[in-house]
């Protein structure tokens, strides 16, 4: 089953559902993005890890079992401070490391960093937390590295995220819901913005290479119309029993809400 709306579907842009929007479209951009490819050049999947600590847990002594080869030697070393009278001090809470997948682009004789490919993820989006700290210290090592970025932000919500200056965007795009961000490496660095509003299409995006050879162009919305098929959005979008967070304004949904009732998708 298609995405009943023409771009974007903002049923899609809640917090729990997201991140799969999110790893589902790397995978079909990394074939789309291969398939177009010039000989010499790879994409290929790549992580950014960093801890968030809200993300917290307190190991249970009582999980591990005497031949847990992780944990097992901490519990018994715990239980026998415990039992020769030691006071416990604290406990600290183990934070579990978080894993952003983007693409990296890379020349196939001496794996060279040529571009990388990112869709902004809800946490970089938030102001003040790891995740977005970690993803603007990335941005600024792929400035300084002069390697190519491309930036997909499909999330209407939190602060301006991509590498463009908010006011040079705000310039030429003042009234998107989502955005493209292509920046050009080399001097002068180029920055080009592709402007989408809800209502319409996901655009087509070169990708740029090194100087002097041709940009390959995705289809984005193929790829995304691929990503809701294939990876069952139409289940978890749950038109009928969730809204869209962050919310449309009232224009936004009752056009939303008419194209949903013209589908059979809600009563």
């Amino acid at each position: 089953m298609p995405s009943p709306f023409p771009g974007m579907d903002p049923w899609l842009e809640r917090p729990a559902v997201f991140p799969s929007v999110h790893n589902s479209l790397i995978t079909y951009l990394q074939a789309a993005i291969n398939a177009a490819l010039p000989a010499g050049y790879v994409a290929a999947g790549d992580s950014r890890v960093y801890v968030d600590p809200e993300l917290r847990r307190i190991p249970d002594i009582g999980v591990f079992s005497s031949d847990d080869n992780t944990g097992g030697g901490t519990a018994v070393a715990v239980a026998t401070l415990a039992q020769a009278g030691l006071l416990a001090a604290a406990t600290e809470a183990v934070s579990d490391p978080v894993e952003e997948l983007y693409l990296s682009i890379r020349s196939v004789e001496d794996e060279r960093l040529v571009t990388a490919v990112e869709i902004v993820s809800p946490t970089n989006k938030k102001a003040g937390e790891d995740g977005r700290i970690s993803y603007r210290q990335k941005q600024g090592e792929f400035r300084l590295s002069r390697v190519n970025l491309v930036e997909l932000d499909l999330i209407r919500g939190g602060p301006h995220t991509t590498a463009i200056p908010e006011g040079r965007l705000r310039a030429v795009a003042p009234e998107c819901d989502y955005h493209v961000c292509v920046m050009v490496a080399g001097s002068p660095i180029h920055y080009f913005v592709a402007p989408i509003k809800l209502a319409e299409r996901l655009p087509k995006v070169p990708i740029p290479l090194d100087a002097g050879v041709t940009p390959v162009t995705i289809d984005l919305q193929a790829v995304f119309d691929r990503c809701y098929d294939e990876s069952g959005f139409a289940k978890r979008a749950k038109y009928t029993k969730q809204q869209p967070d962050p919310p449309l304004t009232p224009e936004q949904q009752a056009w939303a809400e008419g194209i949903l009732r013209a589908k059979g998708l809600l009563p």
